[in-house]
């Protein structure tokens, strides 16, 4: 399985970001009830990191109407005997 980075934003606004935190708490996905919050320093954003097979499979945990403004970047680990792999396809 990949592991996922899942950025859910929403508007700078104190009944915005009621409204997204009690979404993701009436979720009870354990993903989403353990996210962390930008808000206290304007960042008015939610992450939190799933495992799963697809991008496709980590979106479809969120409510419908998290999903159109939600990113989902893959996250990778590098060790030092996988730099001048790495290294190597960045220079194609």
């Amino acid at each position: 399985m990949t592991r996922f980075l899942i950025e859910v934003p929403h508007e700078a606004n104190k009944q915005s970001c009621e409204r997204a935190v009690q979404t993701f708490l009436d979720t009870g996905s354990h993903f989403m009830t353990h996210a962390d919050w930008g808000c206290p320093d304007d960042e008015h954003k939610a992450w939190f990191t799933v495992e799963m097979d697809s991008k496709e499979e980590a979106i479809s945990i969120l409510p419908p109407a998290l999903r159109r403004n939600a990113k989902v970047i893959t996250l990778q680990r590098f060790t030092m005997d996988d730099i001048d792999e790495t290294l190597k396809q960045h220079e194609r």
